[in-house]
């Protein structure tokens, strides 16, 4: 998830450094509970992928490319947001620095996961199997909340997702412009990065598993 111009920014290295410092900048320890009443905005996106024989995801599959992606976080859109992270920091628990354009300027934003890893659950009957990982926002961030992304199968009937689930609002903005800006516009880039992964993870699926050749590591966002 690394871009060589990232790499080598001494900005950006300082600024990655200076994550293990911070805190996740809301005080919830659940947001599985909150809602529209305290102002977060809550979303859910599925977006279905090439499909497989119902049973275990298939070694080489859609599901195991998916999963490999998501791991890589190969499905954001390098036009909207690039990640820069140590790659020899496990995932769990490891900060990651999200370099955005907003407003005319590039941002560094601070996230860090807080879980990562599968597990099979029931869903209206359906057992679904998955893997994902998700991050929650830190001190400096625009927004408070945690994104989580996920790739899905339901093991009887062979559908395979991408999923995001999102809980979010504005961060407390000390700058009465910035705060004004991402009150307009944040949120037309929230649900553009969602509708763009969708659309990339889309793509990627699709030429992989149609041609396994081209299943070398993704290009770093």
């Amino acid at each position: 998830m690394t871009t060589a111009d990232a790499a080598g920014s001494r900005r950006v290295r300082r600024d990655l450094a200076a994550l293990a410092g911070r805190r996740v900048n809301f005080p919830h320890a659940s947001l599985e509970d909150v809602g529209p009443g305290e102002g977060w905005v809550v979303d859910d996106h599925a977006f279905p992928l090439e499909g497989e024989p119902p049973g275990p995801p298939l070694p080489d599959g859609p599901w195991a490319v998916a999963r490999d992606l998501v791991r890589d976080y190969a499905f954001a859109d390098p036009r909207l947001i690039r990640a820069v992270y140590d790659p020899d920091a496990p995932l769990q628990g490891r900060d990651m620095l999200l370099r955005g354009r907003f407003l005319g300027r590039t941002w560094h934003l601070g996230a860090r996961v807080v879980h990562a890893g599968g597990d099979v659950v029931t869903e209206d009957g359906r057992r679904l199997e998955r893997w994902g990982w998700g991050y929650r926002t830190l001190e400096g961030h625009l927004e408070m909340g945690q994104m989580d992304f996920w790739a899905v199968k339901d093991t009887g009937t062979g559908e395979v997702w991408f999923r995001i689930h999102a809980v979010s609002k504005p961060a407390r903005v000390a700058n009465p412009v910035v705060r004004w800006g991402f009150r307009m516009f944040g949120r037309g880039l929230q649900l553009r990065f969602a509708r763009e992964a969708g659309a990339r993870m889309q793509r990627l699926v699709a030429t992989r598993v149609r041609s396994p050749r081209s299943r070398s590591p993704a290009p770093g966002p």
